[in-house]
């Protein structure tokens, strides 16, 4: 057991003020809330290693999941990332500035561009994967087992599908 946290003094000062309230939902939600915040910001350190932000990152990181030869367009981008055109655009021209990404024509629409990850870029979000997947894993490992870490991250796959869906 670990020591309270500072979730458990909101808790605390809500039975005082509202003892009729069942708190429960707001243990979880606000943990995983903070949880994701700070691991957020440690694996954006990881990143910032690598001279790319979290929102970079996920532009490379798509593009590299993508079939060879790691290209969409900016709209699939935009989409997958519920970024608008705009907030894309901007990171786009970032990364091809530094060589990183490509927009070129897109052969199949004469209107259309297509977005490629260039060989600096698969090598930059490789390496930005495993520094960023390091800490995680440090983070995970330094409290959970792995049977712990499979039964939360079952636990989580199940709230996350019903809180997604209205």
């Amino acid at each position: 057991m670990t020591d309270k946290d500072t979730v458990d003094a909101i808790i605390e000062q809500w039975a005082v003020v509202r003892p009729d309230l069942d708190t429960t939902a707001m243990e979880v939600f606000g943990r995983v809330y903070r949880l994701a915040r700070a691991m957020g910001d440690r694996v954006e350190e990881a990143y910032a290693r690598f001279g790319i932000t979290r929102g970079e990152f996920d532009v490379l990181a798509t593009l590299r999941r993508a079939d060879t030869p790691h290209t969409l367009s900016p709209r699939q981008l935009s989409a997958t990332l519920m970024l608008t055109t705009g907030g894309m655009t901007g990171r786009l021209d970032r990364l091809e500035r530094r060589g990183l990404v490509r927009r070129s024509p897109d052969p199949h629409d004469r209107r259309g561009l297509q977005v490629t990850l260039t060989e600096a870029g698969l090598a930059l979000v490789d390496e930005a994967v495993s520094a960023g997947l390091a800490v995680q894993k440090q983070a995970l490992k330094s409290a959970l087992d792995s049977s712990q870490a499979d039964q939360l991250a079952s636990l989580l796959r199940q709230l996350l599908a019903t809180a997604a869906t209205p």
